[in-house]
């Protein structure tokens, strides 16, 4: 399997004084949710996500003991002209973003030709580089996106999404994003740069917290809360 994480990923789960309880690896296509789940526990909400000395990428989550139906994992989706019975090659990309707030408002980019969501909106972050931990890369990726200077806070969510599609070079691939999210704060907010020449990124902007909704937002974004609650009260 081809990934930009060679250490692999293990999923941690630790009680409310971040005692260890269990652990788990993350398989291609797996969702932390349901691998926690197997071995008995409910996840509440992600803790960190670091790199380990062997390069294993770990992501802690508080979690409770499981008493009920277990998650089940998501059927994996394809896209348009994808047939059922075309076999991608598979990928694991592990990403860090970050939903980045200042007095100015919330930072959004935009996606170019380069995706296949030429002209979407959302937030800037990007794929780790070997052996980068994911707070290094969503402070690099928010510089080289938007020319930002960024204050971490909590880790707000992972996502892990599967499908089988095409890549803009037309390879179809058996494709797992597993992204990293952070909540963040811009002390000092500039006029927006894009460092990363021959990137993804087309435009970056800084957009009043009431005005998300007049941009288009990638699927993964359109369903982050953590848009929504700014969307809903504004620009802290």
């Amino acid at each position: 399997m081809r990934t930009n994480v060679p250490g692999g990923l293990v999923v941690v789960a630790l009680d409310a004084d971040g005692r260890r309880l269990a652990e788990a690896r993350l398989g291609h296509g797996e969702h932390p949710d349901v691998v926690l789940a197997a071995v008995g526990w409910l996840v509440d909400s992600p803790v960190f996500a670091t790199v380990r000395d062997d390069g294993t990428l770990e992501v802690g989550y508080r979690v409770r003991p499981l008493d009920g139906i277990r998650p089940r994992a998501e059927r994996v989706s394809r896209d348009p002209g994808v047939g059922d019975d075309e076999v991608g090659e598979p990928y694991q990309r592990v990403a860090a973003y970050a939903v980045v707030t200042s007095e100015r408002g919330v930072l959004l980019t935009q996606f170019n030709s380069q995706t296949h969501v030429a002209g979407d909106w959302g937030l800037p972050g990007g794929g780790l580089d070997d052996g980068e931990t994911p707070v290094d890369g969503v402070h690099r990726e928010v510089w080289e996106e938007t020319g930002q200077r960024i204050e971490l806070g909590d880790l707000v969510t992972v996502q892990s999404q599967h499908w089988v599609g095409r890549a803009p070079s037309g390879a179809l691939e058996d494709f797992h994003a597993v992204r990293i999210v952070y909540a963040a704060t811009c002390p000092e907010p500039t006029e927006v740069v894009i460092h990363d020449i021959g990137g993804t990124t087309s435009d970056a902007r800084w957009v009043p917290a009431d005005r998300i909704g007049d941009y288009r937002l990638s699927s993964s974004w359109r369903r982050l809360a953590a848009l929504h609650d700014l969307a809903g009260h504004g620009t802290p």
